[in-house]
């Protein structure tokens, strides 16, 4: 084993495609875990190798890495929730492994899925390795300073997503004049700002007036680096103009910009405000 090679079990989404980029730059070789219908197909294009396997399969990824002499490996991207409800063939090593799980939680299916990698002499890295400077950083990134208003609206949204977060249903709320318009579940980020927005319509289509909606998102209070980080990007701020809010706030030190250049354009082409977070103490006005 020589330490050029590291291991990507590659979800959907840009996030792989970034690290893989990365990790070619640095001249490291990439060997790949695919997921059938999910991974896209331009990993390939950055790997030495790339084998796909059935969402729930341990045993055949495992072996993959230990063939390649690979002892490092991270995760990145996104997998749908319908996959994991519907789509899991777990083969006989991982129906073992969730048998022996006390809840079926993200964190502690992936927990487990460090653990047993851990079993085979692979270590799961930080999600964030190679990509350490498209971490949001604590304060104003773009758009206008928060009013005092505004930071109090943001202070409620981080203890209402934080409050989120920790039962693991989602990381991210929507808020419109301090309350919480919509709160995300299993449908993602994008779906809950559009949900949002689409209840927004139905008000203003009644009469109710009010200021731009803000959109708050927040790592879980034990958030684990090695896997499922929150992320924003370009389309995160489309889908906020389209929805009609005004306002991001973004857990610094812990959420990934997904390719900082397009979203500092989109952030200046919607007129949204970026802010960064590290915690309660950010929102207090100068």
């Amino acid at each position: 084993m020589t330490d050029d090679k590291i291991g990507l079990i590659s979800g959907g989404g840009s996030f792989p495609l970034l690290f893989a980029a990365e990790a070619k730059k640095a001249g490291r070789k990439l060997f790949v875990i695919g997921l059938k219908g999910i991974t896209p197909k331009e990993i390939e294009n950055y790997a030495e190798e790339t084998a796909y396997f059935r969402l729930g399969q341990v045993s055949g990824p495992i072996e993959f890495l230990k063939n390649h002499g690979v002892k490092k490996i991270l995760m990145a991207g996104s997998v749908p929730h319908l996959s994991i409800f519907g789509g899991l063939l777990p083969d006989v090593r991982a129906a073992k492994l969730l048998f022996k799980l006390k809840d079926k939680k993200a964190n502690a299916i992936l927990g487990a899925i460090a653990e047993e990698l851990a079993s085979d002499g692979i270590q799961l890295v930080n999600s964030a390795t190679m990509l350490e400077h498209l971490l949001m950083k604590p304060g104003l990134l773009a758009g206008k300073k928060l009013s005092a208003d505004s930071l109090k609206c943001a202070a409620f949204g981080w203890k209402a997503a934080k409050t989120l977060a920790a039962l693991d249903i989602g990381l991210t709320v929507v808020l419109r004049d301090h309350i919480v318009v919509a709160a995300e579940a299993q449908e993602g980020t994008d779906a809950c700002i559009k949900r949002a927005g689409e209840i927004l319509l139905r008000l203003r289509n009644q009469g109710h007036k009010g200021q731009a909606m803000m959109v708050v998102k927040v790592a879980r209070p034990d958030q684990d680096m090695r896997f499922d980080l929150p992320v924003a990007g370009a389309p995160t701020l489309h889908n906020m103009k389209a929805a009609g809010a005004d306002t991001l706030v973004l857990e610094a030190g812990k959420t990934l910009i997904l390719g900082m250049e397009d979203f500092l354009a989109a952030a200046k082409e919607t007129g949204i405000t970026v802010f960064g977070a590290a915690s309660e103490q950010s929102f207090e006005a100068d």
